[in-house]
């Protein structure tokens, strides 16, 4: 008993007093490091870009093929497209200056095949690489391009 008269008690050994505690700026620097941890792995996995490279190079595709198919021909045909897809003397004729013409309009790290019904210009993709398409529709058959980067 103590000198007022009241009863004072020290904790046992097995009342849970006396267990160590882990401390809360422990506690907070073992989340931070996990949070920190976790956006770096997330960044050195990375993401796929071929979904994102795709639609890149569809829109790319479809301006090329905007451009051309509203160009006025050089001989004959309402459009460009149309010229080269009348014939195939017509596309022998025009397949340079349709080749020099698609250079001028795609950037230059982007590589191309335009397809038609007589023929194509440019080159054929890789295998395994992100293709971009467009087709346009002509009265003398479909002129398909095709685009990739170099």
């Amino acid at each position: 008993m103590s000198s007022d008269g009241l009863r004072t008690t020290r904790p046992s050994a097995g009342d849970g007093c006396d267990r160590g505690q882990l401390s809360l700026s422990a506690v907070e620097g073992a989340v931070g490091v996990l949070l920190v941890l976790g956006a770096l792995g997330s960044f050195l996995a990375g993401v796929p870009a071929a979904d994102r490279d795709a639609a890149a190079l569809d829109r790319t595709a479809a301006d090329a093929a905007t451009v051309l198919s509203g160009e006025s021909p050089r001989h004959a045909g309402g459009t460009r497209l149309a010229e080269v897809a009348r014939s195939p003397s017509a596309f022998e004729r025009e397949r340079d200056a349709l080749e020099r013409r698609v250079v001028d309009v795609l950037p230059e790290n982007v590589m191309f095949q335009v397809r038609t019904p007589h023929g194509a210009v440019g080159y054929d993709p890789p295998d395994g690489v992100a293709v971009g398409v467009a087709t346009v529709p002509t009265r003398y058959g479909d002129v398909t391009i095709r685009v990739w980067y170099a």
